[in-house]
C-alpha cells in the first residue's frame, strides 16, 4: 500500500512530541510544517544579529525526525557557555544558519541539516518572509513579539482578540509554496498540539495556508491542548480551541484528539500558580455531538510538567488510520456533498512539486 502522507503544523515542544512518536509509525510519510515567528533566547538573538529565520523550532523538528534522535539532541541542544558571543546559543542555531548563508536560503540550510542527521520525513518553514507576530488584545493594545505574548508581564492581561503579521521587508507574507502542494496530497492534517496564538495561528495566519487547508484532500485532525496558558487561553474550555481553531482555518476539523486522563492534583495546584487549567471537554455539550472525538490516555507528566507523550498520541493516531483503512472509507476518497463541493473548486498542485 502507498505510505500514509501525515502533514503536521505547528512549533515549539508539542510539535517536537507529535513528531518523535509519529518518526516510528510505519507506512507513514511525514511532512512538518513549522511556524516562523519565534523570537525567543538564542532564536531571536539570531533573528536580530543576522536577519535570518529563526532556526529554534525547525531544530527541534529535525531532532525528532532523525534516527539519531538522542545524540543529536544532546549535542545539538547544547549551549555554548565559555566564549562571549557565543554565550546562551546552542549548537544547533548556530550550525543551521551558517549552513542557511552559505547554501544560500534558509530551505536549503533545512535540508542540508536535514540530510546530516537522516531525517525521515520533509521540514517546510511556513513562510520564508521574516514577520513579527503581533497580538491586538480586547483593551485596543497591541503586544510585538511572539516572546512578549507567550510570556505576559504582571498578574492580568486582556485577552487576546486577534493575531497578526507584521513584515519586515516588502508589504506582505506569503506562504512557501511546498507548504500548498504538501497539505494538496496529505491523507491527514494534523493540527496541533501547540500554543493557540504563538504557534498554530501563527502559521495559519500567514496568507494561503487555512485555504489550502480547506482544500485539501484528506481530514483534518486537531490535537487539543492539555492545559491553558496564562495569557492566552485564560479559562478555556476544550471548545473555545475548537471554535477558535475552526474560525482561522474557515471549516470545522474532521476529528479532535483528546487526552482523556487527569493529572494529579498536585500538579495541578502547581500550574494554578501560574493561572493555567486543565482542558476539559463535556461529554454532555451538543458541541461535540457534531464532531468526531478521539480519547485516550495521551498525558506526560514526568518531572511534574504535563505534556503530551509521544508514543501514546503516535499509538492513538495510528489507530484512527487502521479504523479508516478498515472502513474503505479512508482519506483519499471525498466524502460528503460539502467536501466534494470544496475539493472540486481547487486547483490541483503538480505531483513532481509535492514530492
Amino acid at each position: 500500500m502507498d505510505p500514509v502522507r501525515i502533514v503536521t503544523l505547528g512549533g515549539g515542544s508539542g510539535q517536537f512530541a507529535l513528531l518523535s512518536g509519529l518518526r516510528d509509525l510505519p507506512g507513514v510519510a511525514i511532512t512538518a510544517v513549522v511556524s516562523m515567528v519565534d523570537s525567543g533566547g538564542s532564536t531571536g538573538r539570531l533573528r536580530d544579529e543576522f536577519g535570518i529565520l529563526p532556526p529554534g523550532d525547525i531544530l527541534k523538528c529535525i531532532v525528532a525526525l532523525s534516527p539519531h534522535r538522542e545524540v543529536a539532541r544532546t549535542l545539538l541542544l547544547k549551549r555554548f557557555v565559555e566564549d562571549r558571543r557565543l554565550r546562551g546559543h546552542n549548537a544547533g542555531n548556530m550550525l543551521l544558519t551558517m549552513l542557511s548563508r552559505y547554501a544560500g536560503s534558509f530551505a536549503a540550510g533545512v535540508q542540508a541539516l536535514a540530510e546530516i542527521l537522516d531525517v525521515r520525513g520533509r521540514i517546510l518553514p511556513v513562510t520564508v518572509d521574516p514577520a513579527t507576530l503581533v497580538a491586538e488584545l480586547t483593551d485596543g493594545s497591541r503586544i510585538f513579539g511572539e516572546k512578549a505574548i507567550d510570556v505576559p508581564r504582571g498578574m492580568q492581561r486582556e485577552k487576546i482578540r486577534e493575531v497578526f503579521l507584521v513584515p519586515h521587508h516588502g508589504d506582505a507574507v506569503s506562504v512557501y509554496p511546498p507548504v500548498i502542494d504538501a497539505a494538496w496530497w496529505a491523507d491527514y492534517i494534523l493540527l496541533g498540539p501547540g500554543d493557540l496564538y504563538t504557534s498554530l495561528l501563527a502559521a495559519l495566519i500567514v496568507p494561503g495556508v487555512a485555504e489550502a487547508i480547506r482544500r485539501c484532500r484528506g481530514r483534518v485532525l486537531y490535537v487539543l491542548n492539555l492545559m491553558t496558558k496564562f495569557g492566552e487561553t485564560d479559562r478555556f474550555r476544550g471548545r473555545d480551541f475548537v471554535e477558535r481553531l475552526e474560525a482561522a482555518i474557515g471549516r470545522p476539523v474532521d476529528g479532535v484528539i483528546v487526552n482523556r486522563r487527569r493529572p494529579p492534583e498536585a500538579i495541578l495546584r502547581a500550574y494554578r500558580r501560574q493561572k493555567a487549567s486543565f482542558v476539559d471537554v463535556d461529554p454532555d455539550d451538543e458541541f461535540w455531538r457534531d464532531r468526531r472525538v478521539y480519547a485516550g490516555d495521551l498525558l506526560d507528566t514526568a518531572g511534574g510538567i504535563v505534556r503530551h507523550d509521544a508514543a501514546k498520541l503516535a499509538a492513538l493516531i495510528g489507530v484512527i488510520i487502521t479504523a479508516d483503512r478498515r472502513e474503505d472509507s479512508g482519506p483519499r476518497r471525498v466524502r460528503g456533498p460539502e467536501r466534494r463541493s470544496r475539493c472540486a473548486s481547487a486547483r490541483r498542485p503538480s505531483r513532481r512539486t509535492a514530492k
